[in-house]
């Protein structure tokens, strides 16, 4: 199946193709090849034919002057006659080299020099046809790259679609797919149909008499239609496909066939005897003639499409010759069916005929395609060749289909496969690829099956769909009987190697440190736990292997504290180091408890930003550069929407500290400068900078697999906000506030003034505001009705009491 990649954007957003065709190979529609169509045409261009006289010394060719839009006319001598001065034809100039390895340079012809070729769409390689020159649309201009004016320019997948998937062969089975692999929107087409005339069932009447082989025959007319060629888009979407142009009656239902999947067929309603169309099976003795021009013997087995007197094609696999669209037919009869998958393969088997509606029909196409389909074609068909549709559809459907129920118990893909899926994902992926959920209970649910996906009949089928596009890499590997076996890792341990390769990235070295520490280490951090026995700084260790590694840590920090002042101590004075691990807390109940364990992550760093160099200076670090470590963290998990808050730790500076808070106001640690009494007992310098945060908090809170997000086709709209408040009033409690408006995007705070004129004890905020509506573009008007609101709600807001500043 050849897949249009420009073809298949406008049902759905695609990725670069590359990694289409890696995503479509990873679930089963292998892509065997990928063709740039029009490669290889670089430098062939649009000439205009100014005029052309017959050549001096040979009667076959000509001398033709061409307007190639680089200034002067050429002189290229041609030997096609198919062309008239003032046409639109392909010009390969000197030093061009045509697909076939042709290589174009300045020649004499019988004494008369040309300097280029005038080129045969064989001789592009795009068409079979070298009978004479391409002529291309009037509309090109003289210059204009040849792919640019044929509108070849594209991109082409060979897909090989396994049996079982015949919903895979069109480019809307194809972007189904698509859709369900990267979570985006199918865009079908949705044909306007403008009825007009008496009621379709007046010109003609459908009959099924064989319903097991045919449950559904739905027909619509198109009248005042005129034959003639397909529009150049159409055409060359077809060839793309590998399928040639006929006419634009017959190219609208080759063209339905490839972009739903549902095969189609054209009658001339003037050659239908009696206006009806009766499906049954062939009489004893019956023969026809299809449209390939061959006598078939009909077997009594065969279905056939007929009219009141004789067969007029054979169902599900090609026309016949007798009511085929011709150049004079003006009333068109255009069927749309849907017949059993065996026996369409065992007439085209015995038949030896093997077509695009057969190759659909066996495989099972989509009954629920009927109508749609023919809807499509018949809105085509009026818009390119005229004529009117007649209201309603002629449908005949004796046996009316009713979708499959399939149920999934949630534990059987485990016991199946040994992958777990979750059930919402289970749900998710699911619903993505159309199946509806059904009744559901704490066992399974039962899962309506789409049309479209007639191999889905078992609950394996169902399984397959979930680990096809989970991606079968997924499925954990089994080792043989009595190997021990290395489970997935935790979301604990990837959280934990995310969070070193962040640290790392940022320049610090991970430290690795007792477990125990000196009652004078907790000391300075005044932290402590009341219990029976008193307050204890730690959990005590009843046989501690020195004094100085006597109590089990309830921080990290004093044990980096120590390996800092080691560094500085051996004149390593530039210092950023972190550890993860455990602290362990006494709880204040009585007895002998466990400890309250805690995992943490906590760094420190001191010196300078970067080394001296010719172009950097020795700027010391400061509370942004330890903010920034921790930032990375929260990136590296994706967390966003936390909250800073002016609090310092117990070991930290009231100056420049902050409490780092999650999206629901619970804490997950502290950054900030260490208090010059805590660097004192540490024997470290001022400028010595730490945080700590709970990795327990961290993981809760953690999106370890990203998820997509739309970006908005809507412009934002940018406005300033200068408001002056209180010295304590925090800048995120103005943001927070200004965030409250639903229209407003983000709130960034970019200046922090105090001074004159601003009284003393007040600062002004300044800060820039991004509007955005997710449905539509905003106008000034609700901007400014939004902006009024933020700056009353700043004003009345008792603890911020806000002043607006122009």
């Amino acid at each position: 199946m050849r897949i249009s990649y420009r073809w298949l954007s406008e049902y759905v957003e695609l990725p670069p193709v590359e990694e289409l065709a890696s995503r479509l190979t990873a679930v089963g529609l292998e892509v065997e090849a990928v063709e740039r169509v029009g490669a290889g045409l670089e430098g062939v261009v649009a000439a205009r034919i100014l005029s052309s006289e017959k050549h001096p010394s040979a009667d076959k060719l000509s001398v033709t002057r061409v307007d190639a839009g680089r200034g002067e006319p050429l002189q290229v001598v041609c030997g096609a006659r198919n062309y008239r001065v003032g046409d639109l034809v392909p010009l390969a100039p000197v030093g061009v080299t045509l697909p076939g390895g042709l290589r174009i340079e300045k020649a004499k012809l019988r004494g008369v020099e040309s300097f280029g070729m005038l080129c045969s769409a064989k001789e592009l390689g795009i068409d079979a046809d070298a009978s004479g020159l391409l002529i291309l649309p009037s509309e090109s201009a003289p210059g204009q790259p040849v792919v640019e004016a044929l509108g070849i320019e594209d991109t082409l997948l060979e897909v090989n679609v396994t049996p079982n998937r015949a919903d895979a062969l069109s480019h809307l089975g194809i972007a189904r797919e698509v859709a369900a692999l990267f979570e985006r929107e199918v865009r079908p087409p949705r044909p306007q149909l403008a009825e007009r005339g008496e009621p379709a069932g007046r010109a003609v009447s459908v009959r099924i008499e064989a319903p097991e082989r045919c449950p559904r025959y739905a027909a619509r007319v198109v009248e005042g239609v005129r034959i003639g060629p397909s529009p150049g888009w159409l055409a060359r979407r077809l060839e793309a496909c590998g399928v040639r142009s006929i006419s634009n009656v017959v190219d609208v239902t080759n063209f339905v066939l490839l972009e739903l999947g549902h095969p189609l067929h054209a009658f001339d309603l003037d050659k239908v005897a009696g206006h009806e169309i009766v499906v049954r099976t062939a009489r004893p003795g019956e023969s026809m003639t299809t449209l390939d021009g061959k006598q078939r013997a009909l077997r009594p087995e065969d279905l056939v499409i007929a009219d009141r007197d004789r067969g007029s094609a054979l169902a599900g696999i090609m026309g016949g010759g007798d009511s085929e669209i011709s150049g004079g037919t003006t009333r068109v009869l255009v069927e749309s069916a849907w017949f059993t998958p065996s026996g369409i393969r065992r007439s085209s088997r015995f038949h030896a005929l093997k077509t695009e509606a057969s190759h659909r029909f066996e495989r099972g196409a989509d009954p629920g395609m009927v109508v749609p389909a023919l809807d499509r074609c018949a809105a085509l068909i009026a818009e390119l060749a005229g004529g009117a549709v007649l209201p309603g559809v002629v449908d005949a459907h004796p046996r009316p289909f009713r979708p499959a129920e399939v149920r999934l118990r949630w534990q059987r893909p485990r016991e199946v496969l040994g992958l777990d899926f979750p059930r919402e994902e289970t749900r998710r992926t699911l619903a993505g690829l159309g199946f509806r959920e059904g009744s559901s209970d704490a066992e399974g649910a039962s899962f309506e099956v789409p049309s479209w996906r007639q191999d889905i009949t078992i609950e394996e089928d169902l399984i397959e769909e979930l680990v096809r596009m989970k991606g079968y890499h997924a499925i954990p590997e089994t080792l043989p009987r009595l190997a021990l076996e290395t489970p997935a890792p935790s979301p604990e341990a990837e959280a934990r190697e995310r969070i070193r390769e962040a640290l790392e990235g940022g320049g610090f070295s991970e430290a690795v440190s007792f477990s125990f520490v000196a009652p004078r280490d907790l000391e300075p951090l005044r932290e402590g736990v009341e219990t029976p026995r008193g307050k204890e700084l730690g959990l005590p260790l009843k046989n501690p292997i020195s004094a100085d590694l006597s109590l089990m840590r309830t921080s990290l920090v004093p044990s980096l504290l120590r390996l800092a002042a080691r560094n500085l101590s051996q004149r390593v004075e530039d210092v950023r180091l972190y550890e993860l691990a455990r602290t362990y807390s006494p709880l204040p109940g009585p007895g002998d408890e466990p400890a309250l364990e805690r995992a943490a992550v906590a760094g420190v760093l001191l010196g300078r930003r970067c080394p001296i160099g010719w172009a950097t200076g020795g700027d010391p670090v400061d509370f942004y550069d330890a903010k920034a470590a921790v930032v990375r963290v929260l990136e590296a998990l994706r967390i966003g929407g936390v909250r800073w808050n002016a609090r310092a730790p117990s070991w930290g500076h009231p100056r420049s500290s902050a409490q780092l808070l999650s999206p629901g106001g619970s804490p997950y640690g502290s950054v900030g400068e260490l208090h010059p009494r805590v660097a004192a007992r540490f024997d470290l310098p001022r400028g010595v900078f730490a945080f700590e945060l709970d990795v327990a908090a961290l993981l809760r809170d953690a999106r370890l697999v990203p998820r997509h997000a739309g970006v908005s086709r809507h412009p934002a709209v940018l406005r300033d906000l200068a408001v002056v408040v209180a010295d304590e009033v925090q800048a995120a409690q103005v943001i927070a506030a200004v965030e409250q408006e639903p229209l407003v995007e983000k709130a960034t705070l970019f200046d922090v003034y105090t001074g004159a004129p601003i009284p003393a004890g007040r600062k002004n905020l300044a800060l820039a505001l991004s509007y955005r509506a997710a449905e539509r573009t905003l106008t000034d008007g609700e901007v400014d009705g939004a902006h009024a609101r933020i700056v009353e709600r700043l004003r009345q807001d008792p603890a911020i009491r806000a002043e607006l500043r122009a």
